[in-house]
């Protein structure tokens, strides 16, 4: 197993259908519970764990999850309002050392909550139209409705892989 990728790397079908749509809001719906469990009664020890040589520490990588999916879900929602945008980009290696990361996980799971509350209500009201919507990405370019409502899944999971892998670590 790749440490870097626990669970793989992103595969979104060729054709996204609804039903992968749900499954994917699914994850992000019990993804916060399911954070919480394990990173609830950590200690200050563990949360500065790593999964491997250089990675983010525990703390750190929550605080990642939440900050990504506030610009995820922000580009999501560009792409179902406007013409395909650019959307702005986002270096998550300087948002990763920045003061607030130093704060308990608390809250970054309390808006994580919300993030996710707000994208499970606007995947659930998408149409298969609206699925082949897209944005630009600085890096990536066109990116689909449907691959980032993938990769909103897919993002939390593949940390929370990382996560477990700290604690298996130490």
């Amino acid at each position: 197993m790749d440490s870097r990728f626990p669970i793989g790397e992103l595969q979104v079908p060729g054709h996204v259908t609804l039903e992968d749509i749900q499954k994917w809001l699914q994850e992000i719906d019990t993804y916060t519970t399911r954070l919480r469990e394990t990173v609830d009664s950590l200690n200050e020890e563990e949360l500065h764990k790593t999964y491997r040589e250089g990675s983010w520490n525990i703390r750190q990588l929550v605080h990642h999850i939440a900050d990504s999916q506030l610009n995820m879900y922000q580009r999501l929602k560009l792409a179902l309002t406007d013409d395909n945008p650019t959307a702005p980009p986002f270096n998550q290696d300087k948002w990763a050392v920045q003061p607030d990361t130093e704060l308990p996980v608390e809250p970054s799971i309390k808006m994580l909550e919300g993030i996710n509350e707000r994208i499970v209500a606007l995947g659930n009201s998408l149409s298969e139209d609206q699925l082949t919507r897209t944005f630009i990405h600085a890096v990536n370019g066109e990116v689909s409705v449907a691959k980032k409502v993938a990769k909103l899944a897919w993002h939390e999971e593949h940390h929370l892989a990382h996560i477990k892998l700290a604690l298996q670590n130490g």
